[in-house]
């Protein structure tokens, strides 16, 4: 029995001979060194460098809400100034054109008075026109008249002046 558990322990393949532990020892140890000291740091940078472009990143995004979030309250204010600075001009256009709108009043209305004197003045002067008109007329016709009523001529103009001017006294009088 003894020699079939000899044979048995050679020819198991699951228990490997004590050189190859030894050597696939040294192999491991050589193989970890070598990723210990040449590939470890090289994907600790990689990580470290991928960490801090995440982190700047975020960092920048939030930096970046920040100022969208200052020129949104800046362009709110601005916006809140244009509307009150437009309602000021848009009052002050009206209280402009008010006063506008009274002073052309004030205008036609001095204009109006003027025209109604210097309307008025025409009349007065083209009654006044009238009136020495119908004096003439009248002394000339009253003349006529008196002189064929008389039956002599009253060719004497101071003499035909104050007829006439009598005449219009009486009438002006029966007025």
């Amino acid at each position: 029995m003894r020699s079939i558990e000899l044979a048995a322990e050679e020819l198991n393949p699951l228990i490997p001979h004590t050189a190859e532990i030894i050597v696939g020892f040294i192999a491991f140890s050589l193989l970890y060194l070598v990723l210990r000291r040449a590939v470890v740091p090289r994907f600790e940078k990689a990580f470290a460098e991928r960490t801090d472009a995440i982190q700047g990143g975020m960092e920048r995004a939030e930096k970046a809400q920040i100022e969208a979030e200052a020129a949104l309250k800046q362009y709110k204010v601005q916006l809140q100034d244009a509307r009150g600075e437009a309602a000021s001009i848009r009052e002050e256009a009206r209280a402009q054109g008010a006063a506008i709108i009274e002073e052309m009043r004030v205008k036609a209305q001095e204009e109006a008075t003027r025209i109604a004197a210097s309307a008025q003045a025409a009349i007065e002067s083209e009654r006044q026109a009238a009136l020495t008109s119908l004096r003439n007329e009248v002394g000339t016709l009253a003349t006529q008249l008196a002189s064929k009523i008389v039956g002599e001529a009253l060719d004497d103009q101071v003499r035909q002046s104050r007829i006439v001017d009598r005449f219009l006294e009486d009438l002006e009088k029966s007025k």
